[in-house]
């Protein structure tokens, strides 16, 4: 049954919203695939109903076809699971919960981990029932503290989430190869580019992790690449090349100086230029100094817990980078209150000398992995207006370990390679992880082996955002006029439009349709009569059908015009000729 436009549910909007700022947001709201019931909360209208199930489809046809089986979880999940994992707490504030009339917990699912767990446990108990995997596309829900760019960051959205149950870690490297895979024949499909990445595990657990990223300008996720050995990390999981200790046996006792007013990195170089000239000749860096920054850790369970991080001067602490590294506790600033409670810090002129577990802060201190034994620093004396110059690692102060928080840059040495890295944006698109046991420990599934002897499943788990690559195509599959979809994700095959007030053309079309549909063809028909030829011109570039037929003025001779929505080609063909020609321009010939 065609759409037709004189009754479908839609209407277009010239204008973009006004808290719209990326494409994909813009033009699914403009050309009437979505619209806003609150921050984060979209509806699906039918246009957009319709990508979103053909975007279900290719998910779900590419997982079958990997074996892995479809079931459907509910979304009202209880309390008790999620504790057994202990995620009902590392959750925290990003989980919808709520209690029913009898006062017992539940909550909106963000993920399925424990449900998928205990499922398996339920029904299979021995090792001939492995190896198994099974996948859902459900709704899900997290309490986001900032829900933007449209369907791409919401509060509630669609993924697929699957899950492998395995004897043995080789099963599990099986299993994940099987939907990594599925996952690049699922991404090609949908149409847009994107590149594979190593990544952290996160909230999730597990080992070996990978993401695939959408490439976009405006993507929230930042990755680097080498172009020299083929490398890719999202920049959470980059690991700093470890340098070699250096030898300070040349290197003066660590001397603390007078350096008035230089609370900054950038105050105190201008500082060291001025007044304590370097004896090999050359000028004073940020790169010369320890920055050391304090942060409160909030942990689960409420509590505050200080940690200190020490930087070269001339980078920043990433706060993507510190929070993948440091969950499932959030990081928060550290505070006047804060710096009241520790009086040993001094604002400006924090060292490491009052930092450590053993020192006088009892302030639990990192360093980043360049800062190896032997290397020589500038950096706070612990006391306002003073620094201490040439302290070395290792000789004049220890930490109490390493975190990988520093920003990553252009031009950073590879990890693998030590090539020049590249940074580039993009759109998390699919995460794959090798969970392990975790799940499976915390739940005790187990399963008797050949032996008659439990052992512990291994599990992998599987996500794609179902919802979010709607945005995801979208983002990359348009021009200033409107959408244009990739084939198999179109809302229709066709979009014949009708124009002019002449009721032979009006016939013909609803002619043209029926014999479109009769071929197996999905037709989206403009028969509005009141609506003008430049506004349905203006809708047919904006909703992004892939081919465009317009019947008008030519009908008179003999002619309709066939347009290609991506290209801008548009070619007139003979009446006779239509319904063949149009099968040919959508590959059905």
């Amino acid at each position: 049954m065609a759409m037709r436009m004189s009754s479908l549910f839609l209407r277009t909007l010239r204008e973009n919203p006004a808290d719209a700022e990326v494409p994909s947001h813009q033009l699914l709201v403009r050309a009437g695939y979505i619209r806003r019931v609150s921050p984060g909360i979209y509806t699906w209208l039918p246009l957009g109903l319709r990508v979103l199930r053909r975007v279900e489809a290719v998910v779900r046809a590419e997982m079958d076809a990997i074996g892995s089986q479809e079931l459907l979880f509910p979304a009202l999940l209880p309390r008790e699971p999620y504790e057994a994992s202990g995620r009902w707490d590392e959750y925290g504030e990003n989980v919808f919960r709520l209690k029913d009339r009898k006062d017992a917990d539940y909550l909106l699912g963000p993920t399925h981990e424990e449900m998928f767990t205990l499922a398996v446990k339920d029904l299979y108990s021995s090792y001939k029932d492995l190896p198994l995997s099974i996948y859902q596309i459900q709704t899900k829900y997290r309490d986001e503290a900032r829900p933007r760019a449209g369907l791409l960051r919401g509060r509630e959205f669609v993924m697929k989430d699957s899950y492998s149950f395995d004897l043995d870690e080789a099963g599990l490297d099986k299993s994940y190869q099987l939907h990594r895979d599925a996952y690049v024949r699922i991404f090609d499909r949908l149409g847009f580019h994107y590149v594979i990445v190593q990544a952290m595990a996160g909230a999730m657990g597990g080992s070996k992790s990978e993401e695939f990223l959408a490439t976009a300008e405006n993507g929230e996720d930042t990755y680097v690449r080498c172009p020299h050995c083929g490398y890719a990390a999202n920049v959470e999981a980059v690991q700093v090349p470890v340098p070699d200790p250096l030898d300070a046996t040349g290197v003066p006792a660590a001397h603390a100086e007078d350096t008035p007013d230089t609370p900054t990195i950038d105050t105190l170089v201008a500082h060291l230029e001025a007044a304590f000239p370097r004896a090999d000749g050359r000028s004073w860096t940020a790169a010369d100094t320890l920055k050391n920054v304090v942060v409160m850790l909030v942990h689960p369970d409420g509590t505050r817990e200080p940690l200190a991080i020490g930087v070269p001067g001339d980078r920043e602490v990433d706060e993507k980078r510190l929070g993948a590294q440091v969950e499932p506790a959030s990081v928060e600033a550290f505070e006047e209150k804060d710096f009241a409670r520790y009086p040993t810090l001094a604002k400006g002129y924090i060292g490491p000398g009052a930092l450590g577990l053993a020192q006088s802060s009892g302030i639990r201190y990192l360093l980043d992995p360049r800062v190896v034994d032997g290397t020589v620093w500038v950096t706070g004396a612990d006391e306002s207006g003073k620094h201490v110059l040439d302290l070395v690692a290792g000789r004049d102060f220890t930490a109490d370990g390493t975190i990988e928080a520093a920003e990553v840059r252009d031009g950073d040495a590879c990890p693998s390679c030590g090539h020049g890295l590249e940074s580039a944006r993009g759109i998390e698109m699919g995460h794959i992880f090798q969970l392990g046991t975790k799940y499976a420990e915390a739940l005790d599934l187990k399963v008797l082996d050949e032996h008659g002897k439990l052992r512990t499943v291994i599990m992998g788990s599987y996500g794609v955002g179902v919802s979010r690559a709607v945005a995801c195509v979208a983002e990359g599959n348009h021009d200033e006029l409107g959408l244009v979809w990739p084939r198999e994700l179109a809302p229709a095959d066709v979009h014949l439009v009708a124009t002019g007030k002449d009721d032979e053309v009006f016939r013909y079309g609803e002619e043209l349709t029926r014999a479109l549909e009769a071929e197996g063809l999905e037709v989206l028909f403009d028969d509005r009569r009141q609506a003008s030829p430049g506004v349905k011109f203006k809708d047919a570039e904006l909703i992004g059908v892939p081919t465009i037929v317009v019947v008008g003025r030519g009908l008179a001779e003999g002619r309709i015009e066939v347009k290609d929505r991506r290209s801008g080609e548009r070619r007139e063909v003979a009446v006779a000729d239509a319904v063949r020609e149009v099968l040919a321009e959508v590959g059905r010939a």
